[in-house]
């Protein structure tokens, strides 16, 4: 079975690349210097999360977050 999850990519000056993180699974994020790299480790923290889920017997999560861009005049 597949899943699709909502991740949220963001270049981080300090770091130098980019951090992503899964709104709908909190604590699940990882990193990269490019963004590719970053979805890539990404990925791989999803199935790790999912993985001790399901080990521990907790819930997968249902559903996903939605995103939405808000324009804003400033």
């Amino acid at each position: 079975m597949t899943r699709k999850f909502m991740v949220r990519l963001e270049y981080d000056n300090e770091y130098k690349g980019y951090v992503a993180n899964v709104p709908s699974l909190p604590g699940c994020m990882s990193q990269g210097r490019t963004e590719h790299e970053a979805l890539a480790n990404v990925e791989d923290a999803i199935s790790l999360f999912l993985q001790s889920l399901k080990e521990t017997g907790q819930a997968i999560p249902e559903g996903d977050v939605e995103m939405y861009t808000v324009e804003v005049a400033a």
